[in-house]
């Protein structure tokens, strides 16, 4: 029999203009495999453990960080007799992605030949250590700027741990191990991800990438456990949802928003998804928050 790993979808705050939740968490017994298509960092405040990503495994000691790219299989352990303390942050790609660049810290993904933990100390560490409380007082917090705060620290995070993991690179002991494949695959979920607004279609992805359709779509399919028409639908109804949140928007106008040509394509499909219309779920969530 062979064994499923939990497909976690959601986050806190993740259909909202701001998708992006840190939270300080204490494993006792580790945490199961599960994958996600949003991203994570994670560092270690205190206890010991270890995580296996794509079956790679590392240690996990205070000042270890470690960057989980989108349906990395992953599962913590925690050693016996301790307690694993340590932040979670989950975030969308899209907080990644520079209006009009192409590049950025688009990149971190992309290097997937690097490191996916790091271990910190001296210096480095108490930096690092200091980004991220930081980040997490500011969430919790409600001070103004704090959407804008947030991203700046987020990028400063992840800056500081790509300088480090490319500096440690030559004598790392533990690195995802590099294909032909998991090489190629980026550059096409990162098209995806900027142009899911657009009328894609897998012919197109495939001229563009110089693949047959049959072998982009199964790229797709192995790398997201999704068909490419799955995916793509997740990632405009999560934008729709997050505009249905935090806009005045008409349903019909977010529907030619996230991508699609008829209002009546977006009700379906929001509706067999989400298992309320688009109306229905915006007062369902202002609601939420106004109890909240």
């Amino acid at each position: 029999m062979t064994y499923i790993p939990d497909y976690l979808k959601t986050y806190p705050n993740m259909n909202t203009s701001s998708p992006l939740h840190i939270s300080l968490n204490r494993l006792y017994h580790g945490f199961r495999p599960h994958r996600h298509d949003f991203l994570e960092f994670s560092y270690v405040v205190d206890g010991r453990g270890s995580e296996s990503i794509n079956d790679a495994h590392h240690q996990m000691l205070p000042g270890t960080f470690t960057f989980v790219l989108p349906y990395q299989v992953h599962e913590l352990f925690t050693e016996p007799g301790s307690t694993l303390v340590l932040y979670n942050c989950n975030f969308s790609m899209d907080l990644l992605m520079e209006p009009g660049q192409e590049e950025g810290l688009m990149d971190l993904i992309a290097q997937n030949t690097l490191p996916s933990s790091i271990q910190l100390d001296g210096p480095d560490n108490e930096r690092m250590r200091l980004l991220i409380e930081d980040m997490y007082h500011e969430y919790k917090g409600q001070e103004p700027w704090r959407r804008t705060m947030l991203q700046v620290r987020l990028k400063e995070i992840l800056a500081c741990f790509d300088r480090s993991r490319r500096k440690s690179a030559p004598t790392a002991s533990v690195a995802a191990p590099a294909n032909k494949t998991s090489a190629s695959v980026w550059p096409i979920i990162q098209h995806i991800h900027r142009h899911y607004q657009d009328d894609l279609a897998l012919s197109d992805l495939a001229s563009m990438f110089s693949l047959s359709v049959s072998r982009i779509s199964e790229v797709i399919k192995h790398t997201t456990g999704q068909t490419f028409v799955h995916f793509l639908h997740d990632l405009r109804l999560r934008h729709a949802c997050s505009l249905l949140v935090s806009t005045d928007m008409s349903v019909a106008e977010i529907a030619l928003e996230v991508g699609y040509g008829s209002y009546k394509t977006f009700s379906r499909i929001f509706r067999e998804t989400k298992g309320v219309v688009p109306k229905d779920y915006r007062k369902m969530k202002l609601t939420q928050e106004k109890l909240n």
